[in-house]
């Protein structure tokens, strides 16, 4: 991602803690940004050690990985909060099998699941005294992705008559098992600048009937949905939405895709009409100012507000600009905006302050403790 660093001018060393950073441009989210994953400094003659004997700053160092199977931490010492971590050993274990990671559960081989259990699974542990459930949410929000610049879907009536012919609760029962939290444009509830819409466009297949009528589809229209296969999530998503739009008269044929060639088809080329997928990124609304991407989206609006919020350094007044950029895509009917995936953390009832709510894809330990 080199555009999260264009705006550097120079670098300058204070001492051997600090350093002096000169931006060619005012920006709001390069703090943001200095923070993922992708901003990590490490010393350029220690890569290839660090692959494979990682050494950090963190409250956990690395003593060993056994590929495929395991990664075992004990603390840092050195750590410059004092008293945590409160766990004297740490092992992530490798379990791909979603049956195995239960039935390890079960079995007392490991203490906890760190997210994404399947919504069934999770409905059956929560009524099991040995275990508990956190029903958090993630960044990822889930969107029926619109090719808005492919007809029909390139009138916004149209956009806004399938948001009416969807009923989130139902959907969210339906797909996660009641697991998920229903949104209305695209940022997620723990997003400091997130605004509560899913009122934009209530559930009323009528109005929806009524939009299609006054585009000039009083008698629906044919389309196709393109499933990512991998996710389940979005095809049982892709198969309620179906019948729910069916109810307005708009017919879809379901295609399930394999993940590359939904890559490539859809995400790559824009050769779709619908589909269903999961943003993972935090804080990516900024996506909807390239007219590029893949659901086609081109508002010179949007893309001149985004450029002033992400200049602006008083936070009240970017907060103000990042609520009206949501108003904005919602109001526009975008895409269908769904529901935030749930985190589903699930573990042994001992197990203290795992985190309820994923900001962010990592799984910190740092105040886990296990009660006696």
């Amino acid at each position: 991602h080199p555009e999260y660093y264009k705006d550097i001018d120079s670098v300058q060393v204070v001492d051997s803690h600090s350093v002096k950073i000169r931006l060619k441009n005012a920006n709001s989210m390069f703090l943001f940004n200095l923070a993922r994953p992708d901003s990590i400094m490490v010393n350029s003659q220690a890569v290839d050690k660090l692959k494979t004997a990682p050494i950090g700053t963190g409250p956990f160092k690395f003593v060993e990985w056994i590929r495929g199977d395991r990664i075992t931490l004990v603390p840092f010492e050195q750590y410059y909060k004092k008293g945590i971590p409160y766990l004297e050993k740490v092992t992530f274990k490798f379990i791909g099998d979603p049956s195995a990671q239960i039935a390890s559960l079960r079995a007392g081989d490991i203490d906890v699941i760190a997210y994404d259990v399947s919504p069934e699974n999770a409905l059956l542990l929560e009524k099991d005294p040995k275990f508990k459930v956190l029903n958090g949410f993630t960044t990822t929000e889930v969107i029926l992705s619109t090719n808005n610049s492919r007809k029909p879907f390139d009138d916004v009536r149209v956009r806004r008559a399938m948001a009416h012919a969807i009923d989130r609760n139902a959907l969210i029962k339906g797909a996660m098992s009641g697991y998920g939290t229903p949104i209305g444009s695209h940022m997620d509830p723990g997003n400091p600048y997130y605004i509560d819409l899913t009122s934009a466009y209530p559930y009323n297949p009528e109005k929806g009937k009524q939009l299609l009528a006054e585009a000039g589809y009083a008698n629906g229209f044919e389309a196709v949905i393109k499933l990512p296969e991998r996710f389940a999530y979005a095809k049982r998503s892709g198969e309620i939405i179906a019948d729910m739009l069916a109810q307005v008269g708009i017919k879809l044929k379901i295609e399930l895709t394999e993940w590359g060639q939904w890559i490539d088809r859809v995400f790559k080329n824009a050769d779709f009409d619908l589909t269903v997928i999961g943003h993972a990124e935090p804080f990516d609304i900024n996506i909807y100012a390239n007219p590029k991407y893949y659901f086609r989206y081109d508002n010179p609006k949007f893309q001149e507000t985004l450029k002033k919020a992400e200049m602006e350094p008083a936070p009240e007044k970017r907060k103000d600009l990042y609520i009206a950029l949501q108003k904005m895509i919602t109001e526009d009917a975008v895409n269908g905006f769904l529901f935030v995936l749930p985190s589903l953390p699930t573990m042994k009832k001992e197990v203290m302050n795992w985190w309820k709510n994923y900001p962010m894809t990592a799984v910190d330990v740092t105040e886990v403790w296990i009660a006696k």
